[in-house]
């Protein structure tokens, strides 16, 4: 898998041609990254708002989080003294929803990635202070020291493991969008596509993996797989409403936010599935990613572990319709995808 590939995870399957999306787009700023506000929550006095500002498409649950010394004693000298945990987020110039994006009150960064961030500073006895930033600086951020730590959709790959260290928090999956009254479920198998019409993104992972299975089903001699690209989201959410085609692989957390943001209306999907963005012989992983031998990853895994123990991390995925993104424990440098695919 090619880091363009990872990205497209977030920039082909999130951000284009939702409305939501660009109204976000249109709110956040053009520049190579910006100081965002923090007003959904503030970790530093224990109080964490998640799903804020969402849209419509999370539910908001405000909850507290005091500090845990045990943990925040395991934290790099310097920036305990700091008081802050400079966080990055790679979300300019159109914003990701669910991910990371401009609410409602036309000011706030919310989203799932930055609210667990506000969740893992508050164990960590930290004001969290966002940076959001284009997907390249991101990284550019990182290796400067103008962030701590990425809580930005990063994927745990072994060719990142040569410059930076991880604490996973969320599986890495892909989702298939159906209509709400759609009996079809993927189950995991790839032959449960046969016959089916299915679009996705161009030059994306999940595109890699769907033609993968296309060419598998055609040499079992299985009824065709037919594949279908559109120009954005909304064409392809169209499609789907109107029996064009069957399904739509797509990161997700974005069939998460479909769903969400669809419910109850005439467009109305719902999730039929998920695979492992990593394909058959992984499970992908989405991690905070910190500068290699920054001495933040430990303390990272035990605030997620903390959070995941006392039920706040359940709560967090929910509020985002990300449950079936849980992980039973947040692992320091898993095994991450292979170099041959990154």
């Amino acid at each position: 898998m090619s880091t363009p590939s990872l990205r497209s995870r977030i920039t082909r399957g999130l951000t284009a041609g939702t409305v939501l999306a660009s109204l976000a787009g249109g709110l956040a700023a053009c520049g190579g990254d910006s100081d965002a506000a923090t007003t959904s929550g503030n970790a530093a006095s224990g109080t964490v708002t998640v799903g804020a500002f969402s849209l419509g498409a999370a539910k908001e649950a405000t909850f507290k989080v005091a500090e845990v010394k045990s943990i925040s004693a395991e934290l790099p000298k310097a920036i305990a003294k700091s008081g802050k945990l400079e966080v990055g987020v790679g979300f300019l110039p159109a914003g990701s929803p669910p991910l990371g994006y401009v609410g409602s009150d036309q000011k706030t960064l919310t989203g799932s990635e930055t609210d667990i961030a506000r969740l893992v500073a508050a164990v960590l006895g930290l004001k969290p202070q966002l940076k959001n930033s284009t997907w390249e600086n991101l990284f550019i951020g990182l290796d400067s020291g103008k962030v701590d730590v990425a809580f930005s959709n990063v994927t745990d790959t072994e060719e990142r493991k040569a410059k930076y260290e991880f604490a996973s928090y969320r599986e890495d999956n892909l989702g298939f969008a159906v209509k709400a009254d759609n009996s079809w479920n993927f189950d995991g198998n790839y032959e449960n596509l046969a016959g089916k019409t299915v679009a996705v993104g161009a030059g994306t992972n999940q595109e890699r993996i769907l033609l993968e299975w296309k060419k598998k089903l055609a040499a079992e001699g299985k009824k065709a797989l037919t594949v279908k690209y559109f120009q954005d989201n909304n064409s392809t959410y169209l499609a789907l409403a109107s029996g064009k085609i069957d399904a739509y692989l797509a990161p997700n957390p974005s069939v998460a936010y479909q769903v969400s943001s669809t419910k109850g209306t005439a467009k109305a999907v719902r999730n039929a599935g998920t695979y492992s963005g990593a394909g058959s012989t992984l499970q992908g992983l989405i991690a905070a990613t910190a500068k290699k031998n920054s001495g933040l990853a430990k303390p990272l895994a035990d605030a997620i572990n903390y959070l995941i123990k006392n039920g706040q991390y359940a709560k967090w995925l929910a509020a985002w319709n990300l449950s079936n993104e849980a992980v039973a424990t947040s692992e320091i440098n898993p095994p991450g995808l292979p170099k041959t695919d990154s």
